[in-house]
């Protein structure tokens, strides 16, 4: 996948508004491979939903998204398991992790699947966030930004064309958000993957080559 393409999108809770003041809703919008993004939000201007239109969790919205050309709500159910495993990887800001299980073992539930990280490499990535003792502790006993960093080691095993993260840094601090950024930096020039930010006002640490106001 090379690009992601928004025409005239528009969330239907919008819905009559002629002009949003945004750089995304009702605009031509083309996210490329390779390059990083990052979008500034209020709280209620519609980043999330932006997140869940573009990984196909939600519809409703008018216009159009787009992976190279080609309409998202065409896409098959198979389509769509195959992009959510090989071609874009999300950190939503619920971050999703199942709370009964421990941290290492929601990581394997993904890498079993994308086989993309060693043992090694996954242990490494706890122990440059900081987290090493909490492998083996269900993630419900750890703390809000202790779950956060391993929702980002999740998130990066994977292949992908674009790294797509919502507030993936809003509960750490500017050390470990450093940490966070290298991390997906690395990540994504490894696989000449694009990525897209959302924030409300602590963006992750990475260079951009846009940033758009939603």
């Amino acid at each position: 996948m090379e690009k992601i393409q928004l025409t005239n999108t528009l969330p239907h809770v919008f819905a009559g508004r002629e002009d949003t003041g945004s750089d995304v809703w009702l605009r031509e919008l083309t996210f490329e491979r390779g390059k990083r993004y990052l979008i500034a939000a209020e709280s209620g201007t519609g980043k999330s939903s932006l997140c869940s239109y573009i990984y196909g969790y939600r519809i409703d919205y008018s216009g159009k998204i787009a992976f190279d050309g080609r309409n998202i709500n065409t896409l098959s159910v198979a389509e769509w398991c195959d992009i959510r495993c090989r071609h874009i990887a999300y950190l939503a800001q619920d971050m999703r992790l199942f709370p009964e299980l421990t941290a290492l073992e929601n990581i394997q539930l993904k890498n079993g699947i994308t086989h993309h990280k060693s043992e090694t490499e996954i242990r490494a990535m706890f122990e440059r966030l900081g987290i090493p003792e909490k492998l083996n502790q269900p993630v419900a006993l750890l703390s809000i930004g202790q779950q956060q960093r391993v929702a980002v080691i999740r998130t990066l095993c994977q292949p992908c064309d674009f790294i797509l993260l919502d507030e993936p840094v809003s509960h750490l601090d500017s050390a470990n958000n450093a940490i966070v950024a290298a991390m997906v930096t690395e990540e994504a020039d490894r696989q000449g993957a694009g990525v897209i930010s959302t924030s409300v006002g602590n963006n992750v640490a990475i260079e951009v080559d846009r940033t758009l106001n939603l």
